[in-house]
């Protein structure tokens, strides 16, 4: 078999929100929206919520002008195969790995991404603090999820979400189905957190909420990153609060979040699971489609 010929790839998630790392050092790969969907099929690729393409900044055409030329940039492609702004778990394995491969200290550095520059600190534990930037609030929504209505807040943290705070039970809630939004306020599509207050933790720290989310371009994830942001936002919203702390609970973990006067800080784990080639004739078969 030719796997040596094929393109290298890590595997890694971060509370089980799960990427596929393309590592692309000189900027010579060449990543079709056939590629993407190809690699996040669980049945005929390695199966991820998204696929991450790291290259330098100097190589992306579209990168912001306030991304410096010199820093790692995360090209993040959502598993349809459609690029993305900004994804918070996406940044931390993103950071893990250019920690592990090699391409960055442990500690602070920054990395950039189509939502502009993310400064980020690793830690020797394996999680990964990421400042996620201002969140800003742009107006109120709603969505149905079958015969239940919500009311939510529509968040920007480079992306766009609209995190709807309840006190309705969703556990039970069917996110197969993409949620109804309103296309003027959310032109490109939005992703939809459902979000449950809890109380403080067991040890008295920050008060816990719990969220579910619908990605846009993807489905239910196990964990979105910018959405736990924009959940916790929401929710200090909902309190009367501007700023604060979180521990947000999601399907597959948990994570904290910080909301200060000035930007959102975001930390929690990163897990590299594994690596190797893809076979060339199986990437050149995803390529046709």
């Amino acid at each position: 078999m030719r796997f040596s010929e094929g393109p290298e790839f890590v595997k890694g998630h971060g509370t089980q929100n799960d990427f596929v790392v393309l590592p692309d050092p000189e900027g010579e790969l060449k990543l079709t929206e056939a590629h993407v969907r190809a690699l996040c099929d669980r049945q005929r690729g390695l199966g991820a919520d998204g696929v991450l393409r790291v290259v330098p900044a100097a190589a992306v055409p579209d990168a912001p002008a306030s991304v410096s030329p010199d820093v790692w940039f995360m090209d993040y492609r959502n598993a349809d195969g459609s690029l993305a702004e900004m994804c918070g778990n996406g940044v931390r394995v993103f950071a893990r790995y250019l920690v592990e491969a090699g391409l960055a200290a442990e500690g602070a550095f920054d990395v950039g991404t189509r939502g502009g520059t993310k400064p980020v600190v690793t830690h020797p534990d394996g999680s990964s603090t990421v400042e996620m930037g201002p969140a800003r609030i742009f107006g109120e929504s709603g969505t149905t999820v079958g015969q239940q209505r919500f009311r939510g807040l529509a968040v920007d943290l480079g992306n766009p979400h609209l995190a709807c705070v309840t006190d309705q039970d969703i556990a039970g809630l069917d996110l197969t189905e993409v949620p109804p939004h309103d296309p003027e306020l959310f032109p490109a599509g939005v992703n939809v957190e459902f979000v449950r207050r809890l109380g403080p933790d067991a040890v008295g720290g920050a008060d816990r909420i719990r969220m579910r989310v619908h990605e846009r371009g993807v489905g239910e994830t196990r964990s979105c990153g910018t959405g736990t942001v924009a959940a916790a936002v929401a929710a200090l919203h909902a309190d009367g609060a501007r700023t604060g702390q979180r521990l947000v609970e999601v399907l597959g973990g948990s994570v904290q979040v910080e909301v200060t006067e000035r930007t959102t800080l975001l930390t929690g784990p990163a897990v590299l699971v594994g690596g190797g080639r893809l076979g060339v004739e199986w990437w050149r078969q995803a390529e046709i489609g």
